[in-house]
């Protein structure tokens, strides 16, 4: 078994278990949902079927980068332990062992500093210079992303050894703005079930920051926001009933626009907030989950449009000096190259997750009330070369759609000649990024009309970094930026 180099342990704080009968089956589970994993049908060339079978975050890691439980002989271990463990913060345990009471979010946030600590204590066995390179990542699911937040960006929460061990964090579904009913943030009173634990304004109590335009969704500068990854379901239809009052831009639990931390990486996948297509339990978790732990490159995809046509039958009414409204949709599916089709990051108008822009924010900033143009960022994405499997070449595809939104004539929805759905621009584009030394050679393919496996053609280059041209008959035309980073 081939061992990463940057092997830490992982501490992974499960969400959030509302109802009575919940907290008693997590306090029953050894791992606390870290050990599920799902199944999946994919269709055969002879027409039969076969079936995928992801086993777990927990037993992957074991895997494929040889980490071990902490659990022996029934009990948990409390002598030296390797430093690729993986703990289990078991913070509701006081709920149904005696105390009765469900932990505040600043209780289990306290728990974590200690757990920390003692890690640190079992793996490395008082060593000093093993001390201070001591390192320690977090795995958090929905309500734990916020206990995690608590202890770093809390001052009197916790202990400056525990918030100075944390290298990265990753959280799955975290409500970081909060949770919304009906389109309302839940109310700050509402103690049934402790719900009011997502409210906005007992967030930023407990986690002793001023919001912003309203939002809690920030570090407030007290961990690097490049190190704390968020995944942002978008099926609410396989959650449980919750998803009729929160919405469909959602997990069914958390809506998109409160599941991440404002400059932080953030991916889209097409996963509920649990169940059995939930996100921790999903192999595009686990694979975001490791290339951002393990991963040695970041690349980020931003798109300039330079012209965005109209079709011809508003572009008449335009020229007839009628107003004209309408926006534009950008659509990304970002996929690594691999033995299964994989999506990182899925982003798509059927999933409510397209990217949005009006026309004013990308051409006319000032009307739209900025300072310059809104370009949309597609993908944030982290890739490993530990994972190449064939030469120096790390390969993946972006399945990329622009599309307008229906235009409305004069006040008036148009629906003249309109065609259903038309794509402004639609190509999968192939990228080969190969590693020579110190330098990045790009090459691409745009494989809707050639193969992906021939060698490509090199971005171009201006002042904002290597781009590929965009460009179709219809007048389409825009710059797809690829910025690829050392990580």
């Amino acid at each position: 078994m081939k061992l990463h180099p940057r092997l830490h342990p992982i501490i992974y704080v499960r969400g959030f278990a509302m109802r009575d009968s919940e907290i008693e089956d997590t306090v029953n589970t050894p791992y606390m949902g870290f050990n599920l994993g799902s199944t999946r049908i994919r269709q055969s060339h002879d027409r039969s079927f076969l079936q995928y079978i992801f086993e777990s975050p927990l037993i992957r890691l074991m895997k494929e980068y040889g980490y071990s439980d902490v659990y022996l002989d029934g009990k948990i271990r409390d002598d030296r332990i390797p430093r690729q463990s993986i703990i289990i913060h078991r913070y509701y345990e006081q709920a149904e062992t005696g105390e009765g009471r469900r932990p505040g979010i600043m209780d289990a946030a306290r728990d974590l500093s200690d757990r920390i600590e003692e890690v640190r204590n079992h793996v490395c066995g008082g060593d000093p210079k093993a001390e201070r390179a001591f390192r320690v990542y977090l795995v958090a699911h929905s309500m734990g992303g916020l206990i995690c937040r608590c202890l770093l960006q809390n001052d009197k929460v916790g202990s400056r050894v525990a918030k100075q061990s944390v290298d990265k964090v990753f959280t799955y579904g975290t409500p970081h703005n909060g949770i919304e009913i009906g389109g309302i943030n839940v109310p700050g009173i509402l103690g049934l079930w402790d719900i009011s634990n997502f409210n906005r304004g007992n967030i930023a109590k407990f986690l002793d920051l001023k919001p912003r335009g309203g939002k809690v969704n920030h570090l407030d500068g007290k961990f690097p926001a490049e190190r704390f990854f968020c995944l942002v379901g978008t099926n609410p239809r396989d959650y449980n009933l919750a998803r009729l009052v929160v919405g469909a831009s959602s997990d069914g639990l958390v809506r998109t626009e409160n599941a991440y931390v404002e400059g932080a990486p953030r991916v889209y996948c097409h996963l509920s907030h649990s169940g059995h297509y939930g996100m921790v339990n999903s192999q595009e978790g686990y694979q975001n989950l490791v290339r951002f732990l393990f991963g040695d490159h970041r690349v980020i995809l931003r798109m300039v449009p330079e012209a965005l046509p109209l079709p011809p039958s508003i572009r008449r009414e335009y020229d007839a000096k009628k107003r004209v409204r309408g926006s534009y949709l950008f659509e990304c599916t970002m996929m690594p190259r691999g033995e299964a089709a994989i999506p990182l990051s899925d982003r798509r108008a059927e999933h409510a997750s397209a990217v949005f822009r009006t026309y004013d924010e990308l051409f006319y900033p000032e009307r739209a009330g900025l300072q310059a143009p809104r370009y949309p960022v597609l993908g944030s994405i982290f890739l490993d070369s530990s994972k190449i499997t064939s030469g120096k070449t790390m390969v993946f595809t972006v399945d990329l759609t622009v599309r307008s939104t229906d235009f409305w004539v004069d006040g008036i929805l148009s629906k003249k000649r309109r065609i259903p759905d038309e794509n402004l621009y639609r190509d999968k584009i192939v990228l080969k990024v190969v590693l020579n030394k110190d330098q990045w050679t790009l090459r691409y393919i745009e494989s809707d009309d050639n193969w992906g496996e021939n060698r490509g053609t090199g971005l171009s280059r201006d002042d904002a970094g290597p781009y590929i041209p965009l460009a179709n008959r219809k007048g389409f035309r825009a710059k797809l930026y690829f910025d690829v980073t050392s990580w």
